[in-house]
């Protein structure tokens, strides 16, 4: 118990010392290092298979012609950032949710009552318990009332395991797939008109074909992105690494299948994405239900409030998120296809290289989850500490992979020399804000899984209004380059907001001053 009650004392109760401890062993395959590379890796993978997927899919379409690949990056776009909008809240609770879920299962013990679960107060007990409230626990400042009077952590007495949250996480995921699909099929023309391709652009309709096509995969996606947060609340990033690596090749095989033999154009990358993301789908499901129990007791066990209120939170998040990168494409759009079409390759390699920090992200999140429910906040401290500084060095070292790399991958994109010489402009902002995008997207999983999801909400819509004016602004006076400048100070902004939380000690950090 004492070592549970530790804040660190070798901060010196600066905070901002957290950032700096155990630099040295950084790379130390200790107990941590080996937990950390665990789930890391197998996340970093799975997280940027998809992105590897769309650049194949990218590099595909770039030997059709520079229109058909402009037309397919604004569709890309308008799809991920929907996407993201509606699964990356859920999938975010999900994953705090259920490692502190299955945290209180395997120890045999319980929190405070089911809102306390946000900030892990847990406290000994039998084998099946109810959380039930206490004055004097501390709750987070988006805490309310406990739901349904009292939640159960069901230890079942077979090999499947019942947790709540991922009952709850598949229904919401399904529900909000089939309304995404609804409102991009039957919306793309006038979604595709708001990013900036107009009704006489050659652009319009391959854009139309592949947006409508490729939103009847929405289910699919969002119901696997769903049950990979379950999963990664276990702390098991393989499963959906195996899932993802199977659909994602099944991907690469059939586009030049449906691309060129069937002559299908734009189309045929569209189905061959969805078929890709219905058997990701179909794979997590299966051993999904091996190993957990998803037809819940009763309605009251799935936590439908506790999910809409944290959930809502990171909406606002995800939102200024989502508008700052859709606007960044659509300002690229209006200036023309030969822009749209280098600003789709690099940021595609942009968001695919940053994705490998979110595996560090993921691991921290599920870590600090667990010892946070557990109180033990020392092991909290070292996790952020290390995650963090893997962070960086994981950035500097994809700057200078990207700064020689992108330079002679280019031609895999497109042939278009117009194309290639902007791409070519684009590479020092890519390559030179990995450290910093690396650092941003540790944050997250940290501050995720932390449970604080009200600062990480609040701070990114502060850091979104400042961005949208200066994407504005210097979009107008630079054009292209402006739009990199401004991408670059929005994650600057965004890793700052996070650097401050910790290095400030307040929050769910107040303890690193203790």
């Amino acid at each position: 118990m004492a070592e549970k009650e530790v804040a660190c004392s070798d901060n010196g109760k600066i905070p901002l010392f957290i950032f700096f401890r155990d630099a040295r062993s950084i790379f130390k395959l200790d107990e941590l290092g080996v937990e950390i590379a665990r789930i890391a890796l197998p996340a970093a993978l799975a997280l940027t298979a998809d992105p590897i997927a769309s650049l194949v899919d990218t590099a595909f379409i770039g030997q059709i012609g520079s229109v058909e690949l402009a037309a397919v990056g604004v569709s890309i776009a308008v799809f991920n950032q929907v996407s993201r909008i509606a699964i990356f809240p859920l999938v975010s609770v999900t994953t705090s949710f259920v490692a502190e879920e299955d945290t209180i299962r395997k120890s045999g013990s319980i929190s405070q009552d089911t809102e306390s679960l946000d900030v892990g107060s847990i406290s000994a007990g039998s084998e099946s318990k109810k959380l039930i409230p206490e004055n004097g626990s501390e709750e987070s400042a988006f805490a309310s009332e406990p739901i349904a009077n009292a939640f159960e952590v069901v230890a079942p007495n077979n090999e499947k395991r019942y947790i709540p949250s991922a009952s709850s996480a598949l229904i919401i995921g399904g529900i909000l797939g089939l309304i995404q699909a609804v409102l991009l099929i039957t919306g793309a023309k006038p979604v595709l008109k708001f990013m900036g391709i107009k009704s006489g652009s050659p652009m319009l309709k391959p854009a139309q074909q592949y947006l409508a096509l490729r939103s009847l995969g929405a289910p699919a996606v969002l119901l696997s992105l769903a049950m990979q947060g379950v999963f990664r609340g276990f702390k098991d990033t393989k499963t959906p690494l195996f899932a993802t690596v199977v659909g994602d090749l099944t991907n690469i095989i059939l586009d030049p299948i449906f691309i060129f033999v069937f002559r299908l154009g734009v189309r045929g990358a569209a189905i061959s994405h969805v078929i890709s993301q219905y058997i990701i789908s179909i794979i997590l499901f299966w051993r999904l239900t091996e190993q957990v129990d998803l037809i819940p007791p009763s309605l009251k066990y799935l936590q439908f409030g506790r999910f809409l209120r944290n959930g809502f939170l990171l909406l606002m998040r995800v939102i200024a998120v989502t508008f700052c990168v859709t606007l960044a494409a659509s300002l690229a759009a209006r200036l023309g296809s030969t822009q749209m079409a280098a600003f789709q390759v690099c940021l595609q390699v942009w968001l695919a290289t940053s994705l490998l920090a979110d595996g560090l992200a993921v691991a921290g999140q599920a870590i600090l989850a667990s010892a946070f429910a557990k109180k033990e906040f020392s092991r909290a401290a070292a996790t952020a500490s290390r995650v963090l500084q893997l962070g960086i060095a994981l950035g500097l070292i994809l700057a200078m992979f990207l700064g020689v790399g992108l330079h002679f991958g280019a031609r895999l994109f497109t042939k278009d020399a117009n194309v290639i010489n902007l791409i070519a402009v684009s590479i020092p902002f890519v390559a030179a804000s990995q450290p910093i995008n690396a650092l941003a997207f540790v944050f997250d999983g940290v501050n995720f899984g932390a449970s604080d999801f009200a600062y990480s909400a609040y701070s990114m819509v502060t850091v979104a209004i400042f961005s949208i004016i200066l994407l504005f602004i210097l979009s107008s006076w630079f054009g292209f380059v402006g739009i990199w400048v401004a991408l670059t100070i929005y994650m600057g902004l965004r890793a700052l907001a996070g650097f401050w939380r910790i290095g400030t000690g307040t929050g769910p950090w107040k303890f690193l001053r203790s």
